[in-house]
């Protein structure tokens, strides 16, 4: 018993070597492996490290470029705000502007019609009178309707002066013959009849042709009978029923004629 107890101690010594041994190794590639994920661990933490710094300045690169971007569209928004307003002020300029134009043109009408108006006044106007056409000057034909207000109006000593002052001013005047016609008859209603028959018999004479020439004629007889000159008067209408037998005035007189006659 003794003798085996011997031969297995360095049996078992030898193995518990060898195991504790073994254990001694494992345990020190245990310790490596756990250096070397420690060192691995390190140098990721590092690089997180790193990365977050990176990661931080860019952020904080990123915040100062957002900075300045609000900045920059803060500083537009302004300028399209002071441009709005500067446009309406515009705009407000602008449509004053065309108003004022507006008017402007408006009172440039105006007055260039008004001196259209003036000088038209001054201008010779054509003028239609009793089958008669020709121009007249303002002045003429103003005296000349002035007048025949006045002798429509019945006030035959006016209207005799008032034509009397148009034949002496103008002798040339296209209203020539129809003043002279209708001064005889102012002289025949204020009862002047022998200045009327001179009136009447210088218009026949001067104006044969004229339209008012018949009538002429017929009021020159009637001035004759109120004169008591009844030989001048059929004379007057003879000569008014020959030389113009298809007017009124002619039949008027055949009329007359015949009653005197009688």
């Amino acid at each position: 018993m003794k003798a085996t107890s011997s031969l297995l101690r360095p049996a078992v010594l030898g193995a518990a070597a060898l195991l504790f041994g073994g254990a001694a190794c494992a345990g020190m590639f245990d310790d490596e492996e756990a250096r070397k994920a420690i060192l691995d661990l390190r140098s990721k933490l590092l690089t997180t490290d790193s990365k977050l710094a990176d990661l931080t300045d860019a952020n904080a690169r990123l915040a100062d470029q957002v900075e300045k971007l609000r900045k920059s569209l803060l500083d537009l928004n302004n300028q399209l705000e002071s441009a709005r307003t500067d446009n309406a002020k515009l705009r407000g300029t602008q449509e004053q502007f065309l108003k004022d134009l507006s008017e402007a043109q408006r009172k440039q009408n105006d007055s260039m019609q008004a001196m259209d108006t003036r000088l038209k006044k001054l201008e010779p106007q054509p003028v239609s009178l009793d089958g008669k056409e020709f121009v007249a000057d303002p002045d003429e034909r103003r005296a000349h309707d002035q007048a025949m207000a006045t002798l429509r109006a019945g006030e035959f000593d006016r209207a005799a002066a008032a034509l009397q002052s148009f034949i002496g001013r103008f002798p040339q005047s296209g209203y020539i013959e129809s003043a002279r016609f209708w001064l005889g008859n102012a002289l025949y209603g204020k009862r002047d009849y022998k200045e009327a028959i001179a009136v009447f018999k210088a218009l026949v004479a001067a104006s044969p042709d004229h339209p008012r020439a018949p009538e002429a004629l017929l009021a020159l007889a009637n001035c004759q009978f109120e004169i008591k000159d009844n030989r001048g008067a059929r004379r007057t209408l003879d000569d008014l029923v020959k030389n113009y037998p298809k007017s009124e005035a002619a039949a008027a007189g055949k009329e007359r004629l015949a009653t005197i006659k009688g």
